[in-house]
């Protein structure tokens, strides 16, 4: 028997792959699936089943895709209905995988159709649970991300809390924990770090497994804090569900490199938003006329899914070289399959041909403090609500303005004035000022974010562990 975790850090997500004995199945598996087929070939193994743990929310999983490669059966959990073929399994279902056993434990609670896949060893002793997110470690899944359910957060928190107590608290200690996701995941409030972990641990650690915890204190403690879910989520969840064009064809058109000319006629015969994904500061330095930054070192594609609002946005690229591929993928992750092509050569073969650049107006933190003590203009902090109700700095010129609902409070601020804008450290202020600046405000970034603020001797709040908030 052989299990491994394929991690994708900029997602947080764990796809797994299981092969026993010549037969393989993948639980959870991203966009691009060609890697678990080059796997199971080296291995002269073959996929069998793909296990998916529910209909994702936060990035498009690759089941359709790799059941058309590989004649695999898709397996969901009971109450999934979908617009291509699977295996509705049962509760207690087993599936035989070479020499062990994979059993469905349905946990709705996180969605409906939530399921636990339960891995039984050689001797047919529980060794491992695949609880996509219904337990993470640390954590629990968001209650509110059921499907066109008439069901209330409230009641999906009790299905969950019965699910974890029923199904999953009852196996061993010993049981090896195969979460979906880790930390940075808007899946959940408080993910650990750790990837796997040891059921036991969690029987001991994990807030919502508290041995003594009733029904009604499950039900306030997991809805507690629970931030708004991005505007993506129902739309990927809604592809997983209803299947999608496949990923290859998704990539050969988006990877096509077009010179400044042609680059520029399809931005204005398309409508196409053009996404400039370097570095922070090579876009503060130079970049093309109302073209938004995204950074691809960054957490690239939730930030694409929480501010690009339409899925079959068509898209062009400014990437690095050689990065344009690697862009595509990402966002193909996320749903948005509509980019057109990149510019080839970058903005230096854009300056080249004539074409206008414009730069982002970017100052220290000890510049800002001397400008703000001779003109108290509007600074925008736009961090997470729990970053700046821990600390921020003080003054009525301060406007907290989270760069997460931008598109929803565009209407708090005026064209009339110049906006300083600061993050945690420097990439999502960034972020928010091209977006301000393509929709035509005056704006300047302050480079460092609040790490390099908190050296100067404005004054601040104080300081609030997050976690007390």
């Amino acid at each position: 028997m052989k299990i491994e975790q394929i991690y994708t850090g900029c997602l947080a997500q764990g796809a797994y792959y299981i092969e026993s004995n010549g037969e393989v199945a993948i639980v959870d598996p991203l966009r691009e699936t060609q890697q678990y087929v080059d796997k199971a070939n080296r291995e002269n193994a073959k996929i069998k089943y793909i296990f998916e743990t529910h209909f994702h929310a936060d990035f498009v999983s690759g089941h359709v895709d790799l059941a058309k490669k590989t004649g695999a059966t898709i397996v969901y959990g009971p109450g999934a209905k979908t617009d291509y073929n699977i295996h509705e399994a049962k509760d207690n279902e087993i599936f035989k995988l070479g020499n062990v056993s994979i059993k469905v434990l349905h946990t709705p609670g996180h969605t409906l159709e939530s399921s636990t896949f339960l891995l039984l060893d050689e001797t047919g002793k529980e060794h491992a649970i695949f609880s996509g997110d219904t337990l993470f470690l640390g954590d629990v899944g968001r209650p509110d991300l059921a499907i066109k359910s008439n069901l209330t957060k409230e009641d999906l928190a009790g299905m969950l809390y019965d699910s974890l107590r029923n199904k999953i608290m009852s196996l061993p200690d010993d049981v090896v924990v195969y979460p979906a996701h880790g930390a940075g995941s808007a899946c959940g409030k408080n993910l650990s770090k750790e990837t796997v972990g040891i059921l036991g641990d969690q029987k001991k650690t994990n807030y919502a497994l508290r041995a003594d915890m009733t029904r009604d204190e499950f039900i306030e403690e997991v809805l507690d804090g629970i931030a708004p879910p991005p505007q993506y989520f129902a739309k990927n969840a809604m592809m997983n569900k209803s299947g999608y064009d496949e990923f290859e064809n998704v990539l050969k058109k988006g990877d096509t490199p077009l010179d400044p000319e042609m680059f520029e006629a399809i931005a204005n015969q398309e409508n196409a938003l053009v996404l400039d994904v370097r570095h922070e500061s090579d876009y503060v330095a130079s970049h093309i006329p109302n073209s938004i930054f995204i950074g691809l070192h960054g957490g690239f594609a939730p930030w694409v899914g929480a501010l690009i609002t339409d899925l079959k946005q068509p898209i062009l690229l400014v990437a690095p070289e050689g990065k344009a591929k690697e862009a595509v993928t990402r966002l193909s992750r996320v749903g948005y399959d509509n980019t057109l092509g990149y510019l080839e050569g970058g903005i230096e073969a854009w300056k080249k041909a004539g074409k206008d650049i414009e730069q982002i107006e970017s100052i220290s933190a000890d510049d800002y403090e001397k400008r703000i003590a001779k003109v108290k203009t509007t600074t925008l902090d736009v961090r997470k609500d729990g970053e700046y109700n821990s600390e921020h700095l003080k003054g009525e010129h301060i406007q907290h303005f989270a760069l997460d609902y931008i598109n929803n409070h565009m209407n708090a601020i005026s064209k009339d004035q110049t906006y300083y804008v600061h993050c945690a450290g420097g990439y999502r202020s960034v972020i928010a000022a091209s977006i301000l600046k393509a929709r035509g405000f005056d704006v300047i970034d302050i480079a460092g974010g609040y790490a390099a603020l908190k050296n100067t001797n404005l004054p601040k709040t104080d300081y609030v562990c997050p976690t007390t908030l």
